[in-house]
């Protein structure tokens, strides 16, 4: 049976799609089968993958308002095995408002669809937008788990009691078996005692599980979206690419979930 990840933070520029991209073809390429769900309106995680976000004619907004089956909307990625997408961009902007006009189970919408194929997958890894709207309540009903980036900035706890807040309102109130996955930091900086020291905050704050790989602030990840890649393929020995491995070989060893 399928582990659904949703990858959620509202506060942006945390890592949260770079995390999606990485884990998503690290753990493809650790020889698991895994669907990406890019519920983000600005479709990074689709163009990371380096599909045409504009050209896509079947995504998760005609997914969710049921213009299209789950089959047509995914897609496969080049040269990445065992990897699939339903990708999105910006017309999932407009999907908030025509949500508000579906009368039942409009928090279930995506749950009900990837139900249907989460068997198939071995990781259904889901990136939500960077705020806490109807989008990523459909994620959090559909999800197992919810993995936290935090950025190692002065303003990383800002924010997340709300999310932890919505994560336990999720849990009472539609999915039951919802559990926070835990915390990965990203961003890091071993020149700063800043990082360090927000690592250490977040330790003392924060009542859950802490992942023990730390994503580090790296040139060749930053530079590898805009060539389409995951940092696997794009910079192999780099360090956001091992870092990666290492957080996704954690993520398949875990066994208290």
């Amino acid at each position: 049976m399928g582990r659904i990840i949703a990858i959620a933070n509202q506060k942006g520029g945390v890592g949260k799609t770079t995390t999606s991209i990485n884990l998503s073809a690290c753990l493809a390429e650790a020889g698991k089968k895994v669907l990406v769900i890019d519920l983000d309106p600005q479709g990074n995680c689709t163009s990371g993958f380096g599909l045409n976000k504009n050209e896509m004619e079947n995504t998760v907004y005609e997914l969710i308002l049921g213009n299209c089956s789950l089959k047509q909307s995914m897609q496969n990625v080049d040269g990445i095995d065992n990897l699939q997408i339903i990708p999105s961009n910006v017309n999932l902007a407009g999907a908030e408002i025509e949500l508000l006009d579906v009368e039942h189970d409009r928090e279930y919408i995506l749950k009900n669809e990837i139900d249907y194929v989460k068997d198939d997958y071995d990781f259904v890894i889901i990136d939500c937008p960077p705020s806490l709207n109807l989008l990523t309540v459909n994620a959090l009903t559909t999800a197992d788990t919810v993995l936290v980036p935090i950025q190692c900035e002065y303003y990383a706890l800002e924010g997340i009691s709300q999310l932890i807040k919505t994560i336990e309102l999720v849990k009472d109130r539609l999915n039951d078996k919802l559990k926070i996955e835990g915390v990965v930091f990203t961003m890091y900086d071993a020149r700063t005692n800043l990082s360090a020291d927000v690592v250490n905050n977040v330790k003392e704050n924060l009542d859950t599980k802490i992942y023990n790989t730390i994503i580090p602030r790296n040139v060749r990840l930053a530079e590898a979206p805009s060539h389409g890649l995951p940092i696997n393929l794009y910079e192999s020995r780099s360090a956001g690419a091992e870092s990666y491995r290492n957080l996704a070989k954690e993520i398949v060893d875990r066994k208290d979930l």
